[in-house]
């Protein structure tokens, strides 16, 4: 059973593990760093949140005496000698570090901490093991843990490696605080970018967002048209109405028309009751129209005629009916070529595309793939409860390179397979998708072979990149980059690279 601790007296004499626990000099918050291992008042000058530390080891005299050290130090002190009793303390009382022994009563100290950091990522665990289990501390630390003290354990050495989890701790926080709102800052209604091409479509969206001009989005399949769609809708003043969307490529071409219009009673076979259809489900709302090159000719003339008077009959009545929606279509085909073709119909065409959105193919915006790789990481961490915290270095080049003929989509599921089946609390190379991990493949790409890339190699090339795009123009490269032009003559001089050079000679 746990025992909730509140205060505690230091117990004195025998020895700190199997028997009683040493002497302990009484301690103060103010008292410096000595052999009683006080900490120059650190933990009295943090938040209340941050002094919760919570002891699990089921050897009670252990426990005491370890608790009462740490809170004449200033902690904030609960105990537990079961692991199913620390994890209920974990969710109820969110410590900010945990004290853990390897060997519980009810299960391994190394899978407690792996359940808990599932869902509390920012609680530091310092492992306590006994002489000659050091390879297993090791072990716990690969599986996430801070540091781990060695028993019996010295009250001085205890501290200092408390202070540097917390350290490490609000180290942690403050970059999730940076990345939240870095992630606010290039984030508009669930699409992520920084690269001026998206930025000038949240722009975009956010002037034509309340109104209720038709829209037409096109881009390649994968690029997140959908998400467009979502954001106009949602930045609309029909936000609260429905938002009804049918693929026309998913339905057969007799049968599309129906779904669209409804049908009464008796109109066809199969027909034996009314049927609203989706155009007066989308009634107060928005209609998204994917694929909408995909749709019959003669439908898009009827379709025509029911944004132009708002009124349409369903299939088999002769019961004219109004409607008021807002048209969201989109595309993954050539418009020009759809026109030439008669896939689309040139007057409805220039009915739909009061507001024409182009999302451009991830390979366009190379910048944005390491926000969108941080974006898909919490996403999925979190979702399958995984340790992965980040990305090695060598998988990050990989991605970078990847040309992503699925673009987002393909993206994001690399993304969710690599944190399913990493073995590390990094995605590894070999995590990837086998044709991004391929050495032929990234040559086919243009990289170079970089299994140990450095950040400063990463920022090397995605410079060259960009000043290649640019034709060497450095206002354009730098405003594509989101630096001033001063900073970005000096990472050119920083890295030794002309803009007269080609690429070839840059990377020689």
């Amino acid at each position: 059973m746990t025992t909730a601790v509140t205060h505690h007296h230091v117990a004195d004499g025998g020895v700190a593990v199997k028997g009683r626990p040493p002497a302990v000099e009484p301690v103060s918050s103010d008292a410096p760093v000595g052999k009683t291992g006080a900490t120059d008042g650190f933990p009295s000058r943090l938040p209340a949140d941050a002094r919760r530390l919570l002891v699990v080891d089921d050897h009670a005299p252990m426990v005491k005496w370890l608790a009462g050290v740490l809170e004449r130090v200033g902690y904030d002190v609960r105990t537990a000698t079961r692991g199913d009793a620390a994890e209920a303390l974990c969710q109820s009382w969110r410590p900010a570090m945990v004290i853990v022994d390897l060997v519980l009563p009810d299960r391994n100290g190394i899978d407690l901490m792996r359940e808990v950091r599932t869902r509390q990522p920012e609680t530091e665990f310092v492992v306590l093991t006994g002489h000659g289990s050091v390879p297993k501390a090791v072990e716990a630390m690969r599986a996430g843990a801070h540091n781990f003290v060695e028993k019996p354990v010295e009250p001085a050495h205890m501290l200092a490696v408390l202070r540097g989890a917390l350290e490490h701790r609000a180290l942690s926080l403050e970059n999730r605080a940076l990345r939240r709102e870095l992630d606010r800052q290039f984030t508009f209604e669930g699409i992520h970018g920084k690269a001026p091409c998206m930025r000038e479509i949240l722009s975009l969206i956010q002037r034509v967002g309340p109104t209720d001009a038709s829209v037409l989005i096109v881009g390649e399949s994968g690029v997140g048209k959908e998400l467009v769609a979502n954001a106009v809708h949602g930045s609309s003043r029909r936000a609260r109405g429905p938002f009804v969307k049918i693929n026309c490529a998913s339905f057969p071409k007799d049968l599309i028309e129906s779904e669209l219009f409804g049908y009464q009673k008796g109109a066809f076979t199969g027909a034996t009751t009314n049927r609203e259809g989706l155009l007066k489900a989308a009634s107060g709302g928005s209609l998204l129209l994917d694929e909408i090159a995909e749709m019959p000719a003669n439908l898009q003339a009827k379709l025509l005629r029911v944004l132009q008077t708002c009124e349409y009959r369903p299939v088999g009545s002769n019961q004219t009916q109004h409607v008021d929606f807002r048209l969201i279509s989109a595309t993954n085909v050539d418009i020009e070529a759809a026109l030439r073709d008669g896939r689309l119909r040139e007057d409805l065409y220039f009915r739909i595309n009061t507001i024409t959105v182009r999302v451009p193919p991830l390979r366009e915006r190379a910048e944005d793939i390491p926000l969108l790789c941080q974006h898909f990481l919490e996403r999925y961490r979190t979702r399958h409860r995984s340790n992965v915290t980040g990305i090695a270095p060598s998988a990050y080049e990989a991605l970078l390179q990847h040309q992503w003929p699925g673009n987002v989509r393909e993206l994001e599921h690399a993304i969710e397979r690599a944190v399913l089946v990493a073995a590390t609390e990094e995605i590894r190379l070999e995590d990837l998708p086998e044709l991004m991990g391929s050495a032929n493949h990234r040559d086919q790409a243009g990289a170079a072979e970089l299994p140990n890339v450095t950040l400063e190699e990463l920022e090397r090339m995605a410079l060259i990149q960009v000043l290649e795009r640019t034709k060497g123009n450095k206002t354009e490269a730098a405003e594509q980059l989101g630096l001033y032009r001063q900073t970005l003559y000096a990472k050119i001089r920083k890295y030794g690279l002309e803009v007269r050079k080609t690429v070839e000679q840059v990377r020689s």
